[in-house]
Formats: structure tokens, C-alpha cells, sequence
């Protein structure tokens, strides 16, 4: 495993240079120095100036308005910022950590026609999605890394649509999770969401890392960070007895689902994460601030058994069409020029800038 080091450049190739030009180059760049060092000052100063008027303050690869095909799907969408890169594909919104190389959360609306749907059936295309504006983790940093791509939200809640299975394996959609995590009580507590979406017929989901306990060990050249929990937040807000509840599993968690069940609150807390903001506020503190596990149904979900369970009926499923999304891809070079500076001197110019202005108040006093 990796330690917690320096990101290194995505697709960094190693290139050998012979001794002796590594030698001729630095004794031609001495002697220029020692003859012309006034011309080499001023070359610096220019460089660092245009870097300095450049280099943008503010995030230059803001977010779109992005546009919900019902008021339900948008009430599953965490709280964001325009900084932050927020991204919707075919049954799923999420939210990307550049520095983590992963979702900050992943939220959706699933129903009970969605679970129950049978459109599509695994792909397995993991790919990395060109969506994402800085570039999303890769296959190679997965590879060989002991861990498995953990989708986030799994290919089984996207089987109403060929379109939808395909998008759940951008890697934009992953997290590094050990494979007895993965197969083991996260893919259970999976099943359980699909069985509670036919209990309540449309329930809101967020899930994520929680990437605000670090340091992390960290997989691949991009430096992935490895998280140490993931957490799934449920909102039943149109049955009649509107409820939420919260789950927070450790990579290494054994035992039944609901020893780990805990209110919206508490995962907000533990996230830094801002859930549902879209209900009233009144509303929303009540439904977040309680749970009460006996109110779900978490047993397994079987498309046979539990549409029995819940009267669905497999031979006359409601239609649910296929949708018709274009994920926009970052187009514009000069953009990811602006970004490349914006990361590495952004804040170096805001510092300066902040200095200069309090000289500026002191003098003016």
C-alpha cells in the first residue's frame, strides 16, 4: 500500500537523460547566468508576474445549474457550492473530490419500478469519466492495489436502463473499498436500500466516503485516498409517515444493519455534509434529528420474493423510459490551464492580495 504522499501527475511517463547532456545543459545555463544575470532576474520576474496576473482566484470551473426532471429527484441533492464540481448522469447526481479522487456523495431517487426493473443487466465498463473537468481516478490506480472499485451507487439500482448501468461504472462513481467490505455488509446494506424503495415505492438516497477523517493511506498515481467509513443517508418523504435514517459502516464492520443505523444528523456530523436541504427547515431538523430503525425494512432484496412481498406486479410493471441524457464534457483547453493555475497558486495570490489590501487599510488610516 502507498503512503499519504504528493499526488504525481496523471499518466507520468519516467524519460533517462544521458549524464553528459544533464552535464553540457546546467555548465551552458551557468555561464548564461554568470554573463547575463540581469537579463535571467528579469526573465524570473516576468514569468512570476504573468503567473501572478493569471492565475485566477476563484474556481474557474464553476458549477452549471443542473436541471431535475422532477422536484423528488432534486430533493435528493445534497447541499453544494458553485465551486464544487457537481455532476449528473443517467440516474444519479454526484459530487467529485479532486483531491480525493472520488465522490464526496453520490445522490439519487430510486423507486419501487426502478428496482423492480430488469432493462439492462451488468456491464462491467469501468471507465474514467470524461465529465469530470480536472479528470477523474483511473483504472490504473486500482489496479493491483488490493482494493476494489466500490461502486457507490451499485449497478443493481440501475438496471431499468441500459444508459443507466453504463454510467454507474465511471470511475468518478468509485471508492477504493477492500473486497470484504464490498461483497460483504456494504453490498447488504445495498439490497436492503433496493427492498426499502419497494416498501415506501420512492425513497431519496445519498451516499459517500467520509473523507473528513484523514490522513488516509492513499493507491495508484493519482493518489486515491483509501477511506476508513462510508455512510448512506434514506429519505421516505411521500409515504405517509414521512421518515429518514442514516448508516455508517467502518471498512472493517461485521454484524447486522442495524446496530449501524444512526439519525441524518449524526452522519452530517460525521461528513460535514449537508443533507436535504431542500425541505423546509422546520421539517427537515425534525425528520434528520430522530430515526427508528423498526420503521424499515431491511431484509435482502429479492425481485421475486419482495415484489410479492409488496404487491408489485412483475408481469404489468409501470414503464419507466429511457433517458434521454448528454453529460457535457469540458471542451475548452484554456480552461484547464486557468484550473491548473487556479490549484497550484490560487491561494498564494489570494494571500498576497488579502496582505496588500490590509497594508493598503493601515495606510489609509
Amino acid at each position: 500500500m502507498a503512503s499519504n504522499t504528493e499526488k504525481k501527475p496523471q499518466n507520468q511517463k519516467k524519460t533517462t537523460i544521458p549524464p553528459e547532456v544533464k552535464r553540457t545543459v546546467k555548465k551552458a545555463v551557468d555561464k548564461s547566468v554568470k554573463r547575463h544575470p540581469w537579463i535571467w532576474l528579469i526573465v524570473i520576474l516576468v514569468i512570476i508576474a504573468a503567473v501572478f496576473i493569471l492565475t485566477p482566484t476563484e474556481n474557474p470551473l464553476k458549477t452549471k445549474t443542473i436541471a431535475f426532471d422532477s422536484v423528488s429527484e432534486e430533493l435528493a441533492i445534497p447541499a453544494y457550492s458553485p465551486d464544487d464540481i457537481v455532476i449528473r448522469h443517467t440516474g444519479f447526481t454526484l459530487s467529485y473530490n479532486e483531491k480525493h479522487e472520488q465522490p464526496n456523495w453520490v445522490a439519487y431517487l430510486l423507486t419501487s419500478d426502478k428496482v423492480f426493473g430488469n432493462a439492462s443487466s451488468r456491464g462491467d465498463n469501468f471507465r474514467e469519466d470524461p465529465s469530470i473537468p480536472t479528470g477523474s481516478s483511473t483504472l490504473a490506480d486500482y489496479r493491483g492495489s488490493g482494493y476494489d472499485r466500490g461502486h457507490l451507487i451499485p449497478a443493481a439500482d440501475q438496471k431499468w436502463s441500459s444508459q443507466a448501468m453504463d454510467d454507474c461504472f465511471y470511475l468518478s462513481n468509485m471508492s477504493p473499498q477492500t473486497h470484504a467490505f464490498n461483497a460483504g455488509i456494504w453490498s447488504k446494506l445495498e439490497s436492503a436500500v433496493r427492498t426499502m424503495a419497494a416498501q415506501n415505492k420512492e425513497i431519496c438516497v445519498a451516499t459517500g466516503p467520509i473523507l473528513t477523517n484523514g490522513p488516509f493511506d492513499i493507491i495508484g498515481p493519482n493518489a486515491v485516498s483509501v477511506p476508513k467509513h462510508f455512510y448512506k443517508v434514506i429519505l421516505d418523504y411521500y409515504g405517509p409517515d414521512k421518515k429518514a435514517i442514516g448508516f455508517i459502516l467502518a471498512q472493517d464492520s461485521k454484524g447486522e444493519l442495524k446496530t449501524f443505523a444512526v439519525s441524518v444528523n449524526d452522519v452530517e456530523k460525521f461528513s460535514g455534509i449537508d443533507f436535504f436541504p431542500s425541505l423546509p427547515d422546520d421539517e427537515e431538523e425534525a425528520l434528520e434529528s430522530q430515526y427508528d430503525v423498526t420503521l424499515w425494512d431491511l431484509s435482502d432484496f429479492n425481485r421475486t420474493t419482495t415484489a410479492k412481498k409488496y404487491g408489485y406486479d412483475l408481469d404489468n410493471p409501470s414503464s419507466t423510459p429511457e433517458p434521454q441524457i448528454v453529460t457535457e464534457e469540458p471542451q475548452d483547453p484554456w480552461e484547464s490551464v486557468l484550473y491548473f493555475l487556479y490549484t497550484n497558486f490560487g491561494q498564494y495570490k489570494k494571500d498576497a492580495l488579502d496582505l496588500l489590501h490590509i497594508e493598503t487599510a493601515k495606510e489609509t488610516k
